[in-house]
């Protein structure tokens, strides 16, 4: 975290349940110790199928940003309530293989749109086929509701050095960089060419 954290905006940590994806990630005693040594906002992706439930106990443990699934209908609307109750600040996100507009209901009031470019649990894959047009599709829905310039959409999975220009082309405001990062030799230069790339701000 300290060798990265000069040049990122946020650390990005993915909460699974097991449930709505395969394997249980990070508990939110776990986001409170690395809430501890972060210098950074702490987002929380919560790949579960019951987020409502745990919002509280991660904002408590430090959480600044709390993204839930809109595939989780009902409780992802509850736990949005519950942070904009707690002022803490929103996200929706949607699996690769959902469709776009089950978005809809949730865009007046998040800041931020996470979208799958791989399967959700499933690590070290590339790209898959249609996620840059997911992005487009996303971007022209945002800027037809007069939203581009307060929503951010955020990319996720499938990161590689032969996918960050194709996905900062299609309109990705943020990259989870992951492994790209993380096992760069020079964090730096790395966050530096993939800054260069991304689209500027506002619609």
């Amino acid at each position: 975290m300290r060798r990265v954290e000069p040049f990122i905006d946020l650390f990005h940590v993915d909460v699974s349940d097991d449930h709505f994806v395969p394997g249980l990630l990070l508990f939110p005693d776990l986001v409170g110790t690395l809430r501890r040594h972060a210098g950074r906002p702490i987002h929380v992706h919560l790949m579960v199928e019951r987020p409502a439930g745990l919002v509280g106990p991660f904002v408590a443990a430090g959480a600044d940003v709390v993204t839930v699934h809109a595939e989780c209908g009902r409780q992802a609307h509850d736990a949005l309530e519950d942070l904009e109750r707690r002022n803490v600040a929103t996200g929706i996100a949607l699996r690769l293989d959902s469709p776009i507009e089950l978005l809809d209901p949730f865009l007046a009031r998040v800041r931020l749109i996470l979208l799958m470019g791989t399967e959700v649990g499933v690590k070290g894959v590339d790209l898959a086929a249609g996620a840059l047009e997911r992005i487009r599709r996303v971007g022209a829905l945002l800027l037809e509701r007069g939203l581009r310039d307060r929503v951010r959409v955020e990319a996720d999975g499938g990161i590689r050095r032969h996918t960050v220009s194709a996905l900062c082309g299609a309109g990705a405001d943020v990259l989870v960089m992951g492994s790209l990062l993380f096992g760069s030799d020079d964090p730096a230069g790395t966050t530096a060419w993939v800054r260069s790339l991304r689209p500027a701000p506002g619609p």
